[in-house]
Order: structure tokens, then sequence, then C-alpha cells
């Protein structure tokens, strides 16, 4: 990924969902025609309902991009692996 891209990406955790739609609208008023929503596991319900919140309260027109799901494998204790979803949202404001 280029650097640009990195400037742009809020990673989805644990905190509540206004924070992250918070995050997102700085984003877009800062000029960034794109944001990525990034998240693992149980908080990829929680991107989702961060998009929704965008949509339907804050910009009416806003388009969803692109959508990449997939499997991180991540090592845990004594060697075991476990798989995690991953979820990656590219949302757009139009011009």
């Amino acid at each position: 990924m280029t650097e640009k891209s990195q400037e742009n990406t809020v990673l989805i955790g644990t905190k509540p969902v206004m924070n992250y739609v918070v995050a997102c609208m700085t984003y877009f008023n800062a000029g960034s025609n794109n944001v990525i929503l990034k998240a693992r596991g149980r908080a990829t319900s929680l991107a989702v309902d961060v998009v929704e919140v965008l949509r339907r309260s804050f910009i009416k027109d806003l388009e969803i991009k692109k959508i990449n799901i997939g499997t991180e494998e991540l090592k845990r204790y004594e060697g075991q692996t476990a798989n995690v979803s991953t979820l990656e949202i590219v949302i757009s404001k139009p011009k």
C-alpha cells in the first residue's frame, strides 16, 4: 500500500460506533475522497454499523466502492494458530 492510502484508514476496534463515524467524517472534511475501514474478528459487524450510520445520518449519497473479506492466521500460545476474519470497506463521498 502507498503512504497516501494509509492516511485515510480507520481501524475498527472496541470503541463506540460514533467514535469511528467522527473519524470518517474528519477525513472527509479534510478533503479525502476515500476512507478505508478495516476490522478483524468481532469488530467486523461494528464496521458495517459505522458505514450504515454514515449513510443514513451524515452522507446520504455515500458510495461503497469496494468490500474485501479474508482470513488471517494468528499465532497463539503454545504454537497454536487461530483463523480470524478480516473486513475492509472502501467508502467514498461524491464530489
